[in-house]
């Protein structure tokens, strides 16, 4: 086979495959080690949809316990209430998000969008589709 035949027929670097993308993941820590990231934005998210922390837990797998003792201690370390019972919802009443829990949310998903769009930008800088190979490191 001729070595421009062979290059047709090469697959390109899988790192410039769209099916390599990066991957962040962060954590806004208060105190000294309550971390507060996407799993527990998306729980917040899932109590301020259905109403109920008991839902919200069993829909991504945590047991009430661990969930609500979780909220207790961000609600500590942060100094922030995040959740409120809702008198007179169901047999029990429910669950929802405190405007200070509203507002928690909303700054970490603006974090982490701009995070994203960061991270994106130089993923695309360091593994440009153009050339044969990953740009190197530049020395410190």
């Amino acid at each position: 086979m001729s070595a421009t035949r062979e290059r047709r027929h090469r697959r390109p670097p899988l790192w410039q495959s769209t099916r390599v993308k990066p991957r962040l993941k962060v954590w806004v820590v208060f105190g000294d080690r309550v971390k507060f990231g996407d799993g527990r934005a998306r729980l917040l998210e899932l109590v301020d949809e259905l109403g109920s922390l008991k839902q919200a837990v069993a829909q991504i797998g945590m047991s009430y316990r661990h969930g609500w003792g979780y909220f207790r201690e961000l609600e500590r370390a942060s100094g922030l209430k995040v959740l409120e019972r809702r008198p007179g919802e169901g047999p029990r009443g429910g669950m929802r998000l405190t405007p200070e829990g509203r507002r928690l949310l909303a700054r970490y998903r603006r974090f982490r969008v701009g995070l994203d769009r960061t991270v994106e930008r130089q993923f695309k800088s360091a593994f440009k589709k153009s050339s044969g190979r990953p740009r190197s490191a530049r020395p410190t």
